[in-house]
């Protein structure tokens, strides 16, 4: 188990984007994955925009309010046996039942991932669940999720073994994912915003 910094971002997107940025401050994401995984995330496939595959955030406690699958559907290795998981398709429903319930995501998820691509969809999931939007702005509510996701992989990339070159790989595929979703609303699309110098700066450590 590990534990990565999560530290609030700031928004980067335009005032009524999100109707409750930053409801939770975020601080840090448990995560594990298998010891048979590759201690590196080096030689990971590059990222992708379909659904990633074993990643799955794992209930603490039993939640009610959440819809539920076995984790041991989506996350390989850990020793998951009857163990509930938030649904990989609930990750919408997820962003207002937490806000609705004012329940903390830390407290009651932690993340299963095993490769470098279930790892940034994670921690771009994990943005949406501390930053409210009702989604009416899709381009613009995932650009301020991958640009988070993005700063918070280059904070922790000792911790996950990431070097600077994977990480300019998923921060180029991050950009092209996400001007293709201003081109299909037909909005421009600013690529200054995911500039690999200002993402790294995005985020500071606490003192």
């Amino acid at each position: 188990m590990r534990e990565l910094r999560t530290p609030p971002a700031p928004c980067v997107v335009p005032g009524g984007v999100f109707d409750a940025f930053g409801w939770c401050e975020s601080d840090w994401l448990e995560w594990r994955r298998p010891l048979a995984a590759r201690e590196s995330a080096d030689d990971e496939a590059c990222l992708a925009g379909s659904d990633p595959r074993r990643m799955v955030f794992v209930l603490k406690a039993k939640c009610d309010f959440l819809p539920r699958e076995l984790a041991r559907l989506h996350a390989f290795g850990l020793g998951l046996e009857e163990e509930e998981a938030l649904a990989p398709w609930g990750i919408d429903d997820a962003t207002d039942e937490l806000y609705a319930h004012r329940t903390r995501p830390r407290d009651l998820l932690w993340l299963a991932a095993d490769n470098l691509n279930a790892l940034f969809w994670g921690l771009h999931d994990w943005a949406h669940f501390h930053n409210h939007g009702p989604f009416e702005q899709r381009a613009w509510t995932e650009l301020q999720c991958d640009a988070t996701a993005l700063a918070w992989l280059w904070m922790n990339r000792d911790e996950v073994k990431l070097s600077l070159p994977s990480w300019e790989r998923v921060r180029e595929k991050a950009a092209a994912l996400s001007q293709g979703r201003f081109e299909a609303e037909g909005l421009p699309f600013d690529e200054g915003v995911l500039d690999a110098a200002r993402v790294q700066r995005l985020v500071k450590p606490r003192s």
